[in-house]
């Protein structure tokens, strides 16, 4: 094998910062779905079956069938300027970018990946390698630790790693579910949501679901989010019986971590409950499953069952507060890369 050079032999005292979202396809079309579909889901991490029976299902079912129904549900959401997911994580990367300008110069410099798609893990850590630094720090945009997300963020970085000669100081921020700044974010953005909006009966907080069986076999994604889901009710002063945790965006016939969001939003209007605020605390970032899954689908399961008002609080997106936030987490993990 031959390798490739990585850092250069002219390094600089510089920090790169690396943040890393899901990813997103080109367009809301049929075909941008299918290919951005097809390396999400063809991912070890994403899907633990045995291969040879998950490509078969996966290119004889799933890429025949689910590209045009995704597509029509990323057309509802789609801007003027591309993707939501790709928009908003593009902003909190430049709120992070000047914040550290801000306050170390030059000598950090923060680039953008999503795990599938464009831009790439490995583009991304090459222009940061052609920046001349000498450390990189990982900041995947899950708050709450998952081998179905972070740790496929590790093994796209170790993959990139493994073809360089010249390698850099490695930090990866495993998580940041129980963070003072993230959880602070979190709680402002629900005062201030109920600052407009008269605050509804329940409060929804509603995180991607993961299969059950990665749970049973480990995973500490459920204790984490409940975690999360406590310590931010204890900001709010909710007790127990004005908020809830779900879990959403299930996919196949597997049993995933329950209650599940859109049966359990049913469940609530047709006993009675009348109006329910829904945050969704595990994206950093507005995409197809807060915008179209939530906000709209299930806003209307949750109206069409006799709810009366269904208010969706948006993600912390390019917030200050959550730019501050993000920052903090980095510091506080490596605080001698971040010095001015």
């Amino acid at each position: 094998m031959r390798y490739r050079r990585g850092l250069s032999h002219q390094t600089e005292n510089k920090t790169g910062v690396l943040v890393v979202n899901l990813g997103t396809p080109e367009a809301a079309t049929p075909g941008a779905v299918r290919r951005y579909l097809g390396e999400f889901l063809h991912d070890h991490r994403v899907v633990e079956l045995t291969r040879w029976i998950w490509c078969l299902i996966l290119h004889g079912i799933v890429l025949r069938l689910r590209p045009r129904k995704s597509a029509a549900a990323y057309a509802k959401i789609w801007e003027e300027s591309g993707s939501p997911l790709m928009t908003r994580t593009r902003a909190v990367t430049e709120g992070l970018a000047t914040h550290f300008a801000q306050r170390s110069g030059e000598r950090v410099v923060v680039t953008m990946a999503m795990r599938y798609g464009e831009p790439s893990v490995a583009s991304a850590m090459t222009r940061l390698a052609q920046e001349g630094v000498e450390r990189i720090t990982v900041l995947p945009l899950y708050p709450q630790f998952s081998c179905s997300t972070t740790a496929s963020v590790f093994d796209a970085v170790g993959s990139v790693l493994r073809q360089w000669r010249h390698l850099p100081s490695l930090h990866i921020v495993r998580d940041y579910h129980r963070s003072d700044g993230y959880l602070d974010a979190l709680a402002n953005s629900v005062r201030e949501h109920w600052n407009h909006h008269p605050k509804n009966d329940r409060l929804v907080m509603s995180f991607h679901g993961t299969p059950q069986r990665y749970s049973d076999d480990g995973d500490p994604y459920r204790s984490q989010c409940e975690t999360t889901a406590r310590l931010l009710a204890e900001r709010l002063g909710l007790d127990e019986s004005e908020w809830l945790l779900t879990f959403q965006s299930r996919f196949g016939k597997a049993t995933w971590l329950t209650p599940y969001t859109d049966k359990t939003l049913e469940a609530l209007a047709k006993d009675g409950t009348l109006s329910v605020d829904v945050i969704c605390p595990g994206f950093a970032a507005d995409c197809l499953e807060t915008l179209e899954e939530i906000a709209k689908e299930n806003a209307e399961i949750f109206l069409s069952a006799g709810g009366q008002s269904f208010q969706y609080i948006p993600c912390l997106n390019d917030r200050s507060d959550h730019i501050t936030a993000l920052a903090a987490v980095l510091e506080d993990e490596t605080p001698d890369w971040f010095d001015a």
